[in-house]
């Protein structure tokens, strides 16, 4: 047992050595040969058209960006009110945060009340709406607004607070749609080691002075004109202007390495994230914010400013490519692949199709004398097997039928 099983082990492993070659047969039928063109050029296209074209898949990529964004505005407005009087805005006053970051919010519109100091008044937040709740029990609920001191005050059915009193002023809108919007990006991907700005290249100072934004003449002018953005968007300036809003600047590299690096250029779109169906609630954007004051005998008091304006929220994109033969090879590969399963399909193609056929009766031919000797003489020797087999053969031929059979077998020699 042990000596066959070396042997068998030792033929397997022979085994490992054999070459094997395929089969291939020549099909002469117009169908399959015009399928099997047709696939071949399905997958050739596919190859060239989609693979390497469209999707370059020859190119090694890299989505991983790394990106730095720095904002700056520009502008002034005067706005001129019966409480506070002329009042000048400028990038100070108008941005939060004024430092400049990727997401920053810009003052369209506003309401000031001035002068609110502590003292007594009616609440207002929370007048009754209906009679099924007492002036007693809405008393006793908290106040969003203030410190409720208990009492109740029938002529406005509300409750006594503590908080600082005012009375809202109508609202101005501010003038700034000519505002501009200066925006710094750089990008990097550190696996090709490439960086580059959205900023043109220039030792003229003066050129982002008085260039702006324009897609064909000034792709590199990174100063961009607040009301144009919102057109951009999709929207009127002033009627967003009144309720604010909140808007995305999307900034997309898309490069190619294998070209110029002056090919690698940014795109911008713009779009407008909040929802703004049928002036809904949960359209617009606004906060309040306070400015405190001592008057000259110690006594604070404070200016409340409830802002509308639109937040604007930076997203940069993009993704590099550059040849690797790695990548190019398997897309190769993949295509050989896809064209090595056209023959096991037209093989199952014309396997279902001979299985739905009929069968053909044999036709009764006539043939020369001279063939029918020549084909006996053949059917007498049998097939011709190579001497080299160590094999022998007998042929026994079939006279009862009408048609000779062979019958062959096959013994080792003794």
């Amino acid at each position: 047992h042990c000596v066959r099983a070396m042997a068998g082990w030792g033929a397997f492993f022979v085994s490992l050595l054999n070459y094997k070659t395929e089969k291939y047969v020549i099909a002469e039928n117009r169908k399959i040969g015009i399928l099997f063109r047709l696939y071949q050029l399905a997958v050739l296209g596919y190859i060239i058209g989609w693979v390497f074209v469209m999707k370059k898949g020859y190119q090694e990529r890299e989505e991983a960006i790394q990106t730095s964004v720095i904002t700056k505005l520009k502008g002034v407005t005067l706005t001129n009110s019966s409480e506070t009087g002329l009042h000048l805005w400028s990038a100070e006053d108008y941005t939060i945060p004024p430092n400049g970051e990727q997401v920053f919010f810009i003052v369209t519109n506003y309401i000031e009340t001035p002068n609110q100091r502590l003292g007594f008044c009616a609440e207002v937040s929370l007048q009754r709406k209906s009679n099924s709740i007492s002036i007693s029990e809405l008393c006793s609920l908290p106040s969003l607004t203030g410190i409720k001191t208990g009492l109740c005050l029938n002529s406005t059915g509300t409750c006594e607070i503590h908080p600082f009193c005012d009375i809202p002023l109508e609202p101005l809108l501010s003038k700034a749609e000519n505002f501009t919007i200066y925006i710094k990006n750089f990008i990097r991907f550190p696996k090709f080691e490439f960086s580059k700005s959205n900023v043109f290249e220039t030792t003229d100072d003066s050129y982002l002075k008085r260039c702006s934004y324009d897609r064909e003449n000034h792709p590199y002018c990174p100063i961009f004109r607040l009301g144009d953005v919102i057109s951009w968007a999709g929207h009127d300036f002033q009627s967003m202007a009144v309720k604010g809003g909140s808007v995305g600047i999307l900034i997309e590299w898309n490069c190619d390495l294998d070209k110029d690096s002056s090919q690698c250029n940014p795109q911008y779109s713009f779009t407008r994230l909040d929802m703004n169906l049928n002036n809904s609630v949960t359209s617009g954007y606004n906060f309040r914010y306070a400015r405190y004051y001592k008057d000259q005998n110690g006594e604070t008091y404070r200016t409340l400013y409830k802002v509308y304006g639109i937040r604007f929220d930076i997203m940069i994109n993009g993704q590099a490519g550059k040849f690797n033969i790695i990548p190019t090879i398997i897309a190769i590969g993949s295509g050989v692949a896809l064209l090595g399963i056209v023959s096991n399909l037209l093989t199952f193609y014309k396997g279902a199709a001979n299985s739905f056929k009929k069968p053909e009766e044999p036709e009764a031919t006539e043939e020369s004398s001279a063939a029918e000797q020549g084909q006996s003489s053949v059917e007498r020797r049998g097939p011709t097997i190579p001497r080299n087999t160590g094999q022998r053969y007998s042929a026994i031929l079939n006279t009862q039928g009408a048609e000779p059979r062979h019958h062959i077998t096959f013994s080792p020699h003794s």
